[in-house]
């Protein structure tokens, strides 16, 4: 099992937590995000790649209420069957989620994601990756944003359509995606899943 902690870094704006569960609502969670305590959300995922979509909605600041989240990934066993509530959660996965969340915190740029589980090593290759990511995230502009929400991955042949949507050129969407480094993220996303579907299998 894969668990997402999530707390807010940048506490001065006051509570985001209710845009973040908004920014989150599309997460297909197990054990759905819920508040648990403070700032803090969490929710549970059976596949390695969801929790990482969920842990990399964090690190779009401008749609979680314009602040920096700390993100920790736990993966390790939970008691099942899964409730349908976190708050009834529990097991060794949620030790671990709470270790890289607190681990994250400590991270100084705006990708402050991390992993933990039975494999250290693992755990930190896969986090490696993922603040490469999260860093491609943090850093888009509100104009790349605009075409990549538009955007589909893998799907090929899109960017005419969606440069008739915007009112721009083909060339300004090509070039946007390619600053943006749209490719790459989904392309690096499934070795972090890789990984993190190794720890399950370590423990």
């Amino acid at each position: 099992m894969y668990t997402v902690t999530i707390n807010q870094r940048d506490r001065e704006p006051g509570d985001k937590v209710p845009i973040l569960l908004r920014a989150l609502s599309r997460a297909r969670a197990e054990v759905p995000f819920e508040r648990t305590v403070g700032d803090e959300v969490q929710g549970v995922f059976v596949a390695a790649d969801r929790a990482i979509d969920a842990g990399l909605v964090a690190m779009r600041a401008e749609s979680c209420g314009g602040v920096r989240w700390n993100v920790g990934i736990g993966v390790g066993p939970l008691g099942e069957p899964l409730p349908s509530a976190i708050h009834d959660v529990t097991g060794l996965g949620l030790v671990y989620s709470r270790r890289a969340v607190e681990r994250a915190q400590h991270i100084k740029d705006e990708a402050a994601i991390s992993v933990d589980g039975p494999d250290r090593v693992l755990a930190a290759e896969a986090a490696a990756i993922l603040r490469l990511l999260g860093l491609i995230i943090a850093r888009r502009t509100t104009a790349e944003w605009r075409v990549l929400e538009l955007l589909t991955p893998g799907v090929r042949g899109q960017q005419r359509a969606v440069a008739e949507a915007l009112g721009i050129t083909a060339q300004a969407v090509s070039k946007a995606i390619a600053r943006a480094h749209w490719n790459e993220e989904f392309e690096a996303r499934p070795a972090a899943a890789h990984l993190m579907r190794l720890m399950l299998e370590a423990r």
